[in-house]
């Protein structure tokens, strides 16, 4: 196949569960501040003590500094949002509505850091075949783009009901697709092997959510089902190294600079929107929202109101 070797019918089930699984143990960790708690402390103590030594060590696909920062990133991430939620006021501290937006880009950058780390290799890398080449240079400044367009943080809020989402309505489609994409074309280029399910799974589960289920959460659902996958992936590597369910990419540099061509003119294009509305707008990104004369800003602000 083009993109990976083969995809069996049991991958293409597997992959359904992982994605449903995810969407699902997501709407557990918003469900209240105590299943956030044990979800994304708690449960993460206690690998990192008694688990991760042993199945993210030495010897595993696992045991490299991205994968490490990658998972205590992430959870940081959905401890800070959560702090935001329920810490009565922090929503309208301007320092703490920053930090999103922060964590984000740091997020994006340990990527980049990688996509650009494996221009280089070429070879058995971490147990996976990896192929460097301009692609990841390509996806590299993809990347970059998408970090400069990360815009409107001072108009996060805290949203209705129990659940008290961490709502953010500068953060529009165009910029999710745009994302995904990046992110898709990354976990192809330097974690091929990992990106049938840390890819497309992990990605179109947060997005779905985000489209489909509370719109405007996009970051708390990315960084929520980003954290579950990252734990699990700790904890059983040989799921997607060795098991019958592993999809191994094909190696394919057509595929790869392809899949980072269209990650790199979507950021692009994104990029010259989000210029073109800064010009025509004379806003400023740093203090004002960009898109909130477009309906799906409208949409989420509304609850605000």
């Amino acid at each position: 196949m083009f993109l990976y070797q083969s995809i069996p019918w049991y991958s293409l089930l597997m992959w359904l569960a992982v994605f449903a699984g995810l969407i699902l143990l997501n709407e557990l960790g918003r469900s209240s501040k105590w299943a956030g708690l044990v979800l994304f402390l708690a449960l993460p103590a206690f690998l990192t003590l008694a688990v991760w030594p042993r199945t993210a060590g030495p010897g595993t696909s696992m045991n490299d500094w991205f994968h490490w920062a990658k998972v205590y990133s992430s959870l940081a991430g959905c401890l800070g949002f959560m702090a935001i939620r329920f810490i009565k006021g922090l929503d309208k501290n301007k320092y703490a509505l920053a930090f999103p937006a922060f964590i984000l880009a740091i997020n994006i950058l340990e990527a980049i850091v990688r996509d650009f780390q494996c221009y280089s290799l070429n070879g058995v890398v971490g147990g996976m075949l990896t192929v460097g080449g301009p692609w990841n240079i390509m996806n590299g400044i993809a990347g970059i783009l998408n970090i400069v367009t990360i815009t409107g943080w001072m108009g996060i809020f805290v949203g209705k009901g129990k659940r008290k989402d961490m709502l953010w309505p500068d953060m529009l489609w165009f910029w999710i697709v745009a994302y995904d994409l990046w992110n898709f074309a990354y976990t192809y280029n330097c974690i091929g092997d990992h990106s049938f399910y840390a890819g497309l799974a992990l990605l179109l589960s947060c997005t779905v959510a985000a489209f489909f289920i509370k719109k405007g959460a996009w970051l708390q659902h990315r960084a929520q089902t980003l954290a579950i996958w990252c734990m699990f992936a700790m904890t059983v590597p040989s799921f997607i190294d060795e098991s019958m369910f592993a999809v191994k990419a094909s190696g394919n540099r057509k595929a790869l600079f392809i899949v980072s061509a269209i990650a790199l003119a979507s950021n692009v294009a994104v990029f010259v929107y989000w210029i073109h509305k800064l010009v025509k707008g004379k806003k400023n990104p740093l203090k004002q929202e960009v898109f909130s004369d477009l309906a799906g800003y409208e949409e989420v602000a509304a609850e605000r109101i």
